[in-house]
């Protein structure tokens, strides 16, 4: 099973839960073991598996982002190379586990989406495989 998700995503570096979305394809899809595969086809956007329990934390990781690459000295006409570099730390994709018919997560972790060159529209690939 196959879902894709666009979403419009508020500042120029944000993270934005979607947890909600592979679980609801999961639960759609009837699989009771397998693995989720989630991908973000853009060079400036990734994903990641983080705390949800306290939104500081969130706030924490774009401030850490932003003064361990910041926007100055690259060369990239278009202006956004910190975005790139910041999207390598992240990565485009996750594999999660399946078990149960549920997503394997520790209790405080969720999915979020990584925006660094935002505002913008993205997509994100759900792939649910049985296995």
């Amino acid at each position: 099973m196959h879902v894709q998700l666009t979403l419009n995503t508020p500042r120029r570096v944000c993270f934005t839960d979607i947890t909600h979305h592979i679980k609801q394809a999961v639960n759609d899809s009837g699989i009771a073991e397998g693995t989720a595969l989630v991908f973000v086809p853009h060079t400036t956007a990734g994903v990641t598996i983080n705390e949800n329990g306290d939104p500081n934390v969130l706030k924490d990781l774009e401030f850490a982002l932003e003064r361990a690459v910041p926007n100055t000295g690259f060369h990239h006409f278009e202006g956004n190379s910190d975005s790139h570099t910041k999207t390598l730390l992240t990565g485009p994709s996750l594999s999660l586990i399946i078990t149960g018919g549920r997503l394997v997560l520790g209790t405080w972790q969720s999915v979020y989406l990584a925006e660094y060159d935002g505002p913008r529209h993205r997509n994100v690939h759900i792939k649910i495989m049985e296995g």
